[in-house]
């Protein structure tokens, strides 16, 4: 079992999910949770503005450690989720499905409805948003989560909670400092990591100067010189978080880590947004513009083969 702030580690126990039923409303009588039967995830796709998300028809259960017994959503006939919210571009890393579902349903559930932040168990213990991404770390476990998966889907929730301070009952001070150190490890980690990559590449700007960690070495040397610097700087910085401060090592070592990897990837998802929405309005230029690249390509192959 973990220690009382959550921060210890957490024996997989898929029990503590099970069947929570189904809310009373005018149109159907309560359904008991049954403890003895596995959670039900039974969700109904709607889609309107062009947006898609999902209700749920059924609750999910789920017994924490130190506060008891969950039954969410609290309505099944106002609550909406649009399952794990994760960017597009990152889902190679934490898919929209997966082990992790129920658990990322659970943690929806506790945050909604937005007018009211916090979230009374069925044992009259109140949780707050801080408090309900400790559950979701919890029963990310329980949930059979990959260890390095749960702590990247904990930790970007807690960043979200630290940036919007909503549901969290702290006072306004505390709130935007956890901004303010959000916002400077980003741009931290931004600035440091174009300094390093132009390093890299010995790129020289007169007034930047190069990083002493990595020097006038060779490409390799300063490669791994970059690389564990980001490391050894992030995990240093995240005493600034606080009590977030895994997230915000995890957070830290993430970004700097896969800087370029994300970068790249926004390109990509950018550009093809772009052509996406290029070839729904303009179907036909679309098409020529299309056939045109083709031929150029292949006057390219032509071309290279021609010169060998």
């Amino acid at each position: 079992m973990g220690a009382p702030d959550g921060s210890g580690p957490i024996a997989e126990e898929p029990r503590r999910f099970y069947d929570g039923g189904i809310d009373e409303s005018a149109e159907q009588e309560e359904v008991r949770p049954d403890p003895r039967s596995d959670a039900r995830i039974e969700l109904k796709r709607v889609v309107e503005g062009g947006r898609e998300y999902f209700m749920m028809q059924r609750r999910i259960a789920y017994r924490d450690r130190h506060l008891g017994e969950f039954l969410v959503p609290r309505e099944t006939g106002t609550f909406h989720t649009d399952l794990t919210s994760v960017p597009a571009f990152l889902t190679w890393l934490v898919p929209k499905t997966g082990d992790h579902l129920p658990a990322t349903l659970l943690h929806d559930g506790l945050s909604h409805p937005k007018d009211v932040p916090e979230y009374t168990s069925t044992d009259g213990k109140v949780v707050w948003r801080a408090e309900a991404d400790r559950v979701l770390r919890d029963a990310l476990a329980d949930a059979g989560t990959a260890l390095i998966r749960r702590w990247l889907i904990w930790s970007a929730v807690a960043m979200a909670t630290m940036l919007r301070g909503e549901g969290t009952n702290w006072p306004t001070w505390l709130k935007w400092r956890y901004r303010l150190i959000v916002g400077v490890t980003g741009l931290g980690i931004l600035v440091l990591g174009t300094w390093a990559t132009l390093d890299l590449f010995d790129v020289e700007i007169s007034w930047l100067g190069g990083l002493w960690w990595m020097g006038n070495r060779p490409w390799w040397v300063e490669l791994v010189g970059g690389l564990t610097a980001a490391i050894v700087f992030s995990v240093v910085w995240s005493v600034t978080w606080g009590r977030f401060w895994r997230a915000g090592a995890v957070v830290g070592v993430s970004l700097a880590v896969l800087l370029h990897v994300t970068a790249a990837l926004l390109l990509i998802s950018a550009g093809y947004q772009v052509m996406e929405r290029f070839t729904k309005k303009a179907p036909k230029a679309a098409r020529t513009l299309a056939c045109l690249g083709l031929l150029a390509a292949l006057a390219g192959f032509i071309a290279v083969l021609a010169t060998s």
